[in-house]
């Protein structure tokens, strides 16, 4: 066995001490590792270089530690007795995917802060919560999934895991949270809000009980899991998510949670319930039915796959559609959020330059690292990703007279694959549909999974009953999803803006556009029209009272700051392409049958 101590020793100072103990099994160097990244994330991180202090002892002899490289250590015994190696982890990533501690709360994934010993991962594991030393954090609890092995639940103490594998797939909270508990079919699930928030637990739970019903229902009982954690870490701005396998980690606005006393459905909500909804059917799609390149995670290197169209972009799509069919959201709020997906789909000239297969195997040095040319660059598997799993379940309906579906795709993949624990390849998906459908679909996947052809959308969704219409964009707020009647910016910009205490940031500028051939750049400081100034907060008003009178071929001047030199351009007006989704039921029946999934469920 190999046995953890880990203590949030000094919260101020933002330091975790681990130790870790185990009984040498040769008298031959032993070599320590962390992991450099955390599954869901993929890129690396390079967790060990937040490492300090590391030291070793047999038995109170001090021995020699030598590091390897930039994520392992060397210690070699002087007999058999249990060596214990202690070090400190700096702990201030307050993103889901790391570790964090200071004196409000603590939280870690354990790819952050657990060396494993090299050949003996799948030895079992004891690890000993230590509460605060200081009496000031003497409140403080535990909420973690992990297999209580002498600790009270939520309480500081003994747990355990099967190897280290599982070790570091239960995330830790540690400090002063909000608790509610709700079961479905027999599997307890717990709410843990970290944070100063108003949050109405009592919606939360009815509102989260409908999601994991219906996740459960839709790939079949039993659920995969005996106990399942919402670990909340609600904050002034934020937004992300990292699945587990028996919980997920949440960041998000206090004000997106429903306020007590209110009957809160606005938009802010609607995606934190997808949020939760996405995150909560990763315990099937990507934690359970796994490709081949993450069996085993390989966690010291990039481990490429094409496959996360199939793991992100099919759960992106489920996660929104799923919130419709068990009542939380309209048909019409459901339409909004996929028309703004097919806006940012729309909008990303990167969509022809790069492959939804291609987006999947550059994640780590692409999607993860994206430059002020990533729009014009790369397509976002979990987006496009998404279409192609609309346009695939849309297809199916189509073609086999709604006997066939992407569910009944999804529930083959997880009796075949999740709960036998074979890994899928990138054929897998194909050779399902083709066994279940007698149809072939290379064709489907080569279009639009391999190549760069535009899904024929408008076409599918017209068969059941929804009407795609693309129009220009009304402002730069304007996400799409919505009939509008703003008077829309006629004349084309052509840059994504933020805002910037002297004027407006250009963040990055789309290949052929206005903004391109006035030679603007990435990181540039637009800061007035034809000389009046201008701030993000008003470039849309400002933008369309200095063009109102133009006529096409016309051109304004901007004066723009890059670095400290002042320069000055001329913007050459030309009308913007439709770009902006928007959808409405053209056939109640067939829409209805769709998003209910009443058609073939």
């Amino acid at each position: 066995m190999i046995e953890y101590t880990l203590c949030p020793s000094d919260p101020h100072a933002h330091l975790f001490d681990v130790a870790i103990k185990f009984t040498p099994n040769t008298g031959d160097p032993h070599r320590l590792w962390l992991p450099n990244w955390i599954p869901g994330s993929y890129m690396i991180r390079d967790f060990a270089r937040h490492v300090v202090e590391i030291t070793a002892d047999q038995k109170g002899c001090v021995l020699p530690i030598s590091k390897l490289d930039k994520h392992s250590w060397q210690v070699t015994p002087l007999n058999g007795e249990p060596i214990e190696v202690r070090y400190r982890v700096f702990a201030f990533d307050s993103s889901v995917r790391a570790a964090f501690l200071d004196q409000l709360r603590g939280f870690f994934n354990g790819t952050s802060v657990f060396l494993a010993v090299e050949g003996r991962e799948d030895e079992p594991v004891q690890l000993n919560l230590e509460p605060p030393t200081d009496p000031q954090w003497a409140h403080w609890r535990v909420a973690t999934s992990l297999q209580e092995a002498g600790a009270e639940r939520y309480g500081f103490g003994l747990y355990s895991a099967d190897n280290y594998d599982e070790l570091i797939d239960h995330p830790v909270e540690l400090g002063d949270f909000s608790l509610a508990t709700f079961s479905v079919f027999g599997v307890q699930h717990d709410i843990v809000i970290a944070g100063q928030h108003n949050a109405c637990l009592e919606r939360l739970c009815r509102d989260l009980r409908e999601i994991c019903h219906h996740h459960i229902n839709f790939f079949g009982k039993p659920a995969p899991m005996e106990r399942y954690l919402f670990l909340i870490n609600a904050v002034g701005k934020g937004y992300g998510g990292l699945e587990h396998r028996n919980s997920t980690a949440l960041l998000c606005s206090r004000y997106d949670l429903p306020e007590t006393g209110s009957d809160k459905k606005d938009k802010a909500y609607r995606t934190f319930l997808a949020l939760c909804s996405h995150e909560y059917f990763h315990s099937w799609n990507v934690k359970r039915i796994k490709p081949d390149t993450f069996v085993p995670y390989l966690l010291t290197r990039e481990t490429h796959t094409e496959q996360l169209w199939l793991y992100e972009g099919v759960t992106s799509y489920y996660d929104e559609l799923s919130l419709v069919r068990c009542g939380l959201i309209g048909h019409d709020d459901y339409l909004e959020m996929l028309a703004e997906t097919i806006t940012r789909v729309q909008r990303g000239l990167g969509r022809k330059r790069q492959t939804v297969a291609e987006s999947s195997f550059d994640a780590w040095t692409r999607f993860y690292l994206q430059d002020a040319n990533a729009a014009n660059a790369i397509v976002s598997y979990y987006t496009k990703g998404s279409l192609i799993a609309l346009a695939l379940d849309l297809s199916l309906r189509r073609n086999t007279q709604h006997q066939c579906s992407l569910d009944l795709v999804m529930q083959t993949l997880w009796q075949e694959f999740g709960r036998t624990g074979q890994p899928t390849r990138n054929h897998t998906v194909i050779d399902i549909i083709e066994r279940l459908t007698g149809l072939d679909y290379e064709p489907f996947f080569d279009k639009y999974l391999y190549n760069t052809d535009e899904i024929p959308l408008e076409e599918l969704l017209t068969e059941v009953g929804i009407g795609l219409k693309l129009r220009v964009t009304a402002s730069i707020q304007d996400k799409g999803g919505k009939q509008t009647t703003e008077h829309s910016l006629f004349w084309q910009f052509g840059a994504t803006i933020s805002s910037d205490i002297a004027g407006v940031k250009i963040v990055s500028v789309h290949n052929g556009s206005a903004a391109e051939d006035a030679g603007m750049s990435p990181g540039d400081l637009l800061v007035a029209f034809d000389g009046v100034r201008v701030s993000a907060e008003n470039f849309n008003e400002r933008f369309q009272r200095h063009t109102k009178q133009c006529q096409r071929g016309d051109q304004i001047t901007m004066h723009v700051f890059r670095d400290d030199r002042m320069l000055v351009m001329a913007l050459p007006l030309r009308a913007p392409m439709p770009d902006t989704a928007v959808l409405s039921i053209t056939n109640h029946q067939r829409a209805i049958d769709w998003l209910d999934g009443c058609a073939f469920n």
